[in-house]
């Protein structure tokens, strides 16, 4: 165990912000999961916008880098544009 004063401030800190980024984390891979569980382009879209404002907050916090959520954000996009091609179209 750490005996100065500055090296327990660190591990306290750092605890703090290993389950903040956690629960972020967390947040971001449940929306991701929620859009690629969508049946509908419709569901999917209105769920692609939740994770889209999930993975900008995470990415602006610096819990992921920047092109990290781009990237998801951009597979995300991908699948779902695969989502709507495959629906029948209604005339």
């Amino acid at each position: 165990m750490a005996h100065h004063k500055s090296a327990l401030k660190r591990i306290r800190q750092s605890k703090k912000r290993r389950l903040y980024n956690r629960l972020n984390k967390k947040l971001a891979k449940d929306a991701i999961k929620a859009v690629k569980k969508a049946r509908s382009y419709e569901e999917g879209l209105e769920l692609l916008r939740k994770a889209y404002s999930v993975l900008d907050r995470i990415a602006a916090r610096g819990i992921v880098h920047k092109n990290n959520a781009s990237n998801k954000k951009s597979k995300l996009s991908l699948f779902l544009n695969k989502l709507k091609a495959q629906a029948p179209v209604a005339q």
